[in-house]
């Protein structure tokens, strides 16, 4: 682990949603593109992603970049960041303040450390592989529950896979006496499972930008994570995972059912 990478991520990450909460502020005056279904970039996406890959490149210049609005940028030194400017542009655009910036860094196949700051309600959430997980100066502790009938379990979708996947999972676990949730941010419903406010979460498929670190805090909280190359979630993404240990096993083989083609 990093030491100034995990300080340089927590600084990035507080600046950079410090300036999407300026543009939030502003809505009328976003210009704003559609990529695909429910997925959208605004200027605020670009410009934000273009000032962290500017902080990164002069803080550590031989680091790779991996982020979802810019090329890759590849690495001498073994580390390669990893950046979402905006998780949720869908809540972002429309007003909603569910949305977040992430910062992971990735070294030997693994996420080492990641920042998630959620300007809104001023919640940072941070760790690094084996130091733990935090949001601002509490330490993360998965929830301890009986079921999945006691607690809420996110569930994610998006346009780049088949929506009967989300909606078998979702009828499955009403039937078990569960609850889902969504707030269109993947990185923060991870960030709550490792708060113990979800109990877990799944989703067939996401980019490394969205869960990598959410992942790791979510282990480093004492959950359970689909094991996964970091390198392969780099260049492809895959399916997410997660949750507390008691409800672990259950959430994974409804997921295998769900989600089939």
């Amino acid at each position: 682990m990093s030491a100034d990478r995990l300080d340089a991520a927590k600084a990035i990450a507080r600046e950079a949603g410090t300036m999407a909460l300026d543009f939030f502020k502003d809505l009328s005056a976003l210009d704003i593109k559609s990529k695909g279904a429910q997925d959208m970039v605004s200027n605020a996406d670009l410009e934000v992603e273009t000032f962290v890959r500017a902080r990164l490149a002069e803080a550590f210049p031989e680091d790779g970049i991996v982020g979802e609005e810019h090329g890759d940028v590849a690495s001498s030194s073994g580390w390669t960041w990893v950046i979402d400017p905006i998780d949720g542009t869908a809540n972002f655009v429309a007003g909603i303040p569910q949305w977040c910036v992430i910062l992971a860094c990735v070294k030997d196949d693994q996420t080492q450390l990641g920042a998630i700051y959620e300007p809104c309600n001023n919640e940072m959430f941070w760790g690094a592989r084996g130091k733990g997980a935090y949001v601002n100066d509490a330490k993360l502790a998965i929830a301890s529950t009986t079921g999945l009938n006691d607690g809420s379990v996110g569930v994610g979708m998006n346009g780049r896979t088949e929506t009967h996947m989300a909606s078998n999972l979702i009828a499955d676990l009403s039937e078990r006496g569960g609850i889902f949730f969504r707030n269109a941010s993947g990185g923060l419903m991870l960030s709550y499972v490792a708060a113990g406010r979800l109990i877990g979460y799944t989703e067939p498929h996401m980019n490394a930008w969205d869960c990598l670190a959410g992942q790791l805090f979510i282990a480093e909280a004492g959950g359970r994570v689909e094991h996964q190359s970091a390198g392969q979630m780099l260049e492809t993404g895959g399916r997410v995972i997660a949750g507390s240990p008691d409800i672990f096993d259950e959430l994974l083989a409804m997921s295998e059912t769900a989600f089939k083609a």
